[in-house]
């Protein structure tokens, strides 16, 4: 790989200009979103066009514990993969002491297969199956989170960060420009390192919580921009942490406040022509713009334990407070779970408002445009357009993780889009989660059970 660096993004290259490189992480995300990998000294990774990591990081748990998903044939024996570097991801890590660079590697096997559990693979799959049909998905990720004052005892309960004027971050303050600049130094971090990286933001907000902002991405190839929100959270907490802060991504992290989601934005083109299929010659809504809401509609009950993909997830889904309780559907209304915001024909796209901060952005990408896939395949009508207050209506969709499992373990058309083996393995380590937390005794069960039942 002598020449490597003449492939790296123009970014990476004006990062490194006039310096000598030190370092290259070379990372995959895990099931959870975590990068793992290795850091190796540049000179060693020029000579290397590969690298081996055990494909056991895909059976491990958020907790470090590891779900029963060995092969099927050969048991748990932690076969290597390798490791191939995807240069057109090749980015500054620009918080660290020396001169690094970080690279998303694709995993494959020893004959070169994609690992149909990597999630990067698993969102390739669904946007190649796209292309077999002509199609081109291009996605637009909203990023929630929430910055918090440093929390080093699980048993204390998360409280907002302190801002520069020494007050604790207030909430109700959806969309206030002094909110925003209470974390100014932060977010002057932010900005920074997503400059160094050469990312584009579109845009940041104060969200309604305490201590909650928003972060809007343009809208690109859905792999692109699931690379970039795991770079983002990465780097959104070492920005953070510079001042005395967590990031948190957590579904809902403050109990009175808000969740944090990550809202999808999804249009289909044709590769042919260019040109957005949900509108007609003469600007109108088409069969493919209906059959993908349908879709979602149908089959986004068994995607949910993708999109929501721990215990605390549902907690977000409550009435009244910023998040959907169902899958209606309605032109620019923000009640309803799926919503199609005001736009012009080339630009008209479905916004899927289920999926929590908390997913792998890989996982939830592939599995939103799984579920609008096979409502184009299948040509799925959706209900009628909701008219007014969707948490007027009826809850749509799981309230435990444990009956969501079992709805996407039902889900037999899901598993051929997203693979058959990822959802054996997905489900595996998610029930060993679950089953952990079973084992947990809360402070609830202690306050109003130990002395009254």
């Amino acid at each position: 790989m002598a020449d490597w660096k003449d492939n790296l993004p123009q970014a990476a290259k004006t990062y490194l200009e006039g310096r000598r490189l030190d370092e290259v992480e070379c990372i995959v995300s895990d099931l959870p979103g975590i990068a793992r990998g290795k850091a190796v000294p540049a000179s060693k990774f020029a000579k290397q066009d590969y690298f081996h990591l055990p494909d056991s990081i895909f059976y491990q748990t958020i907790t470090g514990d590891w779900g029963e998903a060995a092969d099927e044939e050969e048991g748990f024996i932690e076969k290597d993969m390798i490791l191939r570097p995807d240069f057109a991801t090749a980015t500054a890590a620009p918080w660290t002491g020396d001169w690094t660079l970080q690279v998303i590697h694709d995993a494959e096997d020893r004959k070169g297969n994609p690992i149909p559990f990597s999630p990067r693979n698993v969102l390739k799959r669904v946007v190649d199956l796209y292309a077999e049909r002509g199609l081109k998905a291009v996605v637009a990720p909203e990023m929630e989170f929430f910055i918090v004052a440093p929390n080093i005892d699980p048993a204390h309960e998360i409280k907002p960060m302190m801002g520069r004027s020494g007050r604790p971050a207030a909430a109700r303050q959806a969309y206030s420009m002094t909110a925003v600049d209470e974390f100014g130094p932060v977010i002057d971090d932010i900005y920074d390192f997503a400059e160094h990286q050469g990312f584009e933001i579109d845009g940041i907000t104060q969200e309604g919580g305490a201590g909650q902002l928003e972060i809007n991405l343009l809208h690109g190839d859905p792999v692109k921009l699931a690379d970039e929100v795991f770079y983002f959270k990465r780097l959104i907490r070492e920005a953070a942490l510079r001042h005395d802060a967590f990031a948190t991504f957590m579904a809902k992290p403050i109990a009175e406040e808000p969740g944090s989601a990550m809202h999808i934005h999804h249009s289909i083109l044709d590769i042919k022509t260019g040109e957005n299929i949900f509108s007609g010659p003469q600007g109108g809504e088409t069969d493919a713009f209906y059959h993908f809401i349908g879709g979602l509609q149908k089959y986004m009950p068994a995607a949910i334990a993708v999109q929501a993909p721990y215990v605390n997830s549902y907690r977000r889904y409550v009435k009244d407070n910023a998040a959907p309780i169902n899958l209606a559907w309605a032109r620019d209304n923000r009640t309803t779970g799926i919503r199609v915001p005001l736009s012009g024909p080339k630009a008209r796209r479905v916004e899927n408002r289920l999926a929590g901060m908390d997913c792998n952005p890989y996982l939830a990408i592939a599995s939103s445009l799984a579920c609008g896939l096979l409502g184009m395949m299948n040509e799925t009508r959706p209900d009628k357009q909701f008219k007014g207050d969707a948490y007027a209506g009826d809850s749509e969709i799981p309230q435990v993780l444990g009956e969501a499992l079992d709805l996407f373990d039902e889900a037999t058309e899901l598993h051929k889009i997203l693979g058959p083996e990822f959802a054996r393995v997905y489900s595996i380590v998610k029930r060993a989660e679950y089953d952990e937390f079973l084992q947990v005794i809360s402070p609830w069960e202690r306050e109003h059970l130990l002395m009254n039942v």
